[in-house]
């Protein structure tokens, strides 16, 4: 075996281990390969669904995905109106409330991304076939309809159930460089009719969606999340994922279909799990962070504030501008999950400016987008709620965890992956930003290529967002350490 096949099987046993030691399980129990093999079809669609089959549905998506979620779609209506249709994959369906393979989803609650390895929540024949809305496939849905005004505030939203079939199967970059006129307009895109006008549409009143919510004050954060390039069995260097317009695109209409989800919850008093990133509690330092830029903001939280002074540092410097994000994302703290039961006022997102948050658009990948499927439906149904209140909230903190320890695991395998890749650069000087500062330890991030590391000597009188450069000075593969020492 070469060295670059030994090194990428070192990255997988290094993140079948770091699953392990988190507490999720990298292999699906026997009770669940079972219940797989009885299942040879998709799902039927329920008596009553509308057939929404003939609508130029599309996704757009990573370029290598196949766990395919949503679909989307949008019609001009008199008076600068838009009705935009967002398709989520039916995967209550096929994955009934306590099955082995339900059981399994609920331990881990999200599908796990590594450079080495994929850990699905879902098998394969689930989630990248008969659960996914795959191009040119007849499948359920469940579908939320949004009626938006010409600046992008919904008038009216509502939740059924129909049959979708995906006209067109799409990627983030190519449908963003021909939208933003800097190539030429997609094969699959140029071989549906009407498709071209069709996502001219979406982008449009995505874009009026997005201006509205920052007015509100949601942020704009485009923080760089380093992925190995994996070419053969060898890692030939380490890549960003950028913002786009199509991205923002399907951003938009997901939070759009989430708000939906959870005031269609309320208004039917049933519970719900919501997603929130409290008030931060680190907000002197964002201030104290702002000032060193120039800027002012108010002492007391203001997510309106911190939105403009955000927008404007991107404008003013759009190349660091990740950077300063970082520091803001680290700043603000995590977001959770908490039950909701009717009555009871929700306590927001501070991120996204929004009071009503749920997740729901991806029941292929993340356990709390299912449970919000299953609620949506009872609700459609006017059936008994599947949770108890007690079991949600244990779902809600049980869901919390493992989506902490999945984003550690990623993070891990990550650091092993760029260990191995740096291993042969000691002794070189980086530009650094310091991305933690606590008593544990002070953590930089050197800024080409994106890697994160701990500074372990020369952190005295330094704190998150400071800059400086730091040399590498050793590295761990197998623990994913990466260790500098400041210049």
């Amino acid at each position: 075996m070469n060295a670059a096949a030994d090194g990428f099987r070192r990255l997988q046993e290094i993140a079948r281990r770091a699953m392990i030691e988190r507490g999720l399980e990298p292999d699906y129990p026997p009770a669940a390969l079972r219940q797989l093999e009885s299942i040879q079809s998709p799902a039927d669609c329920c008596d009553g669904a509308l057939d929404l089959r003939e609508l130029l549905w599309c996704s757009i998506d990573n370029d290598d995905s196949r766990d395919l979620d949503q679909l989307t779609v949008a019609e001009a209506l008199p008076s600068g109106k838009t009705k935009v249709l967002v398709a989520i994959a039916d995967v209550d369906a096929l994955v009934g409330v306590g099955s082995a393979i339900d059981q399994h989803a609920r331990h881990n609650t999200t599908s796990v991304y590594t450079a080495a390895q994929i850990f699905a929540m879902l098998p394969e024949k689930l989630s990248t076939n008969l659960t996914s809305l795959a191009e040119n496939q007849d499948r359920t849905a469940v579908v939320t309809e949004m009626v938006l005004a010409p600046d992008g505030s919904l008038l009216s939203g509502k939740i059924q159930r129909a049959t979708v079939r995906n006209k067109a199967k799409l990627a983030y970059n190519s449908v963003a460089a021909w939208l933003d006129g800097k190539a030429a307009m997609p094969q699959a895109v140029a071989s549906v009719a009407g498709m071209a006008e069709q996502l001219r549409l979406q982008q449009r009143v995505s874009q009026a969606m997005k201006e509205l919510r920052h007015e509100h004050g949601a942020l704009d954060l485009r923080t760089l999340e380093p992925k190995a390039v994996i070419s053969g069995s060898e890692i030939v260097g380490l890549e960003q994922e950028v913002a786009n317009c199509a991205r923002e695109l399907i951003e938009d209409f997901m939070i759009g279909a989430n708000g939906v989800s959870a005031r269609f919850l309320d208004r039917s008093e049933s519970p719900s799990l919501r997603r929130v990133v409290r008030s931060p509690k680190r907000w002197s330092r964002i201030v104290e962070v702002a000032a060193e830029l120039g800027e002012t903001l108010p002492a007391a939280p203001d997510a309106l504030s911190l939105s403009n002074f955000l927008r404007k540092q991107h404008e003013a410097d759009p190349l660091r501008f990740p950077d300063l994000s970082l520091t803001i994302v680290k700043l603000l703290g995590r977001g959770e999950y908490v039950a909701e039961m009717p009555g009871r006022k929700p306590p927001g997102h501070f991120g996204l400016a929004v009071r009503d948050y749920t997740h729901s658009t991806a029941p292929n990948r993340r356990y709390p987008d299912l449970i919000t499927q299953r609620l949506l439906k009872a609700a459609l149904d006017i059936a008994p709620v599947p949770y108890g209140e007690d079991e949600l909230d244990e779902l809600a903190r049980h869901c919390t965890l493992q989506e902490d320890a999945a984003n550690k695991v990623e993070r891990r395998v990550r650091k092993s992956a760029a260990a191995l890749f740096l291993s042969d650069r000691i002794g070189e000087t980086f530009d650094a930003l310091v991305t933690g500062a606590a008593d544990k330890g002070t953590w930089v991030r050197i800024l080409a290529p994106p890697v994160e590391g701990k500074l372990v000597e020369g952190m005295q009188g330094l704190d998150v967002g400071h800059r400086l450069q730091v040399q590498l000075a050793s590295v761990n593969i197998d623990q994913g350490f990466i260790d500098f020492v400041r210049v």
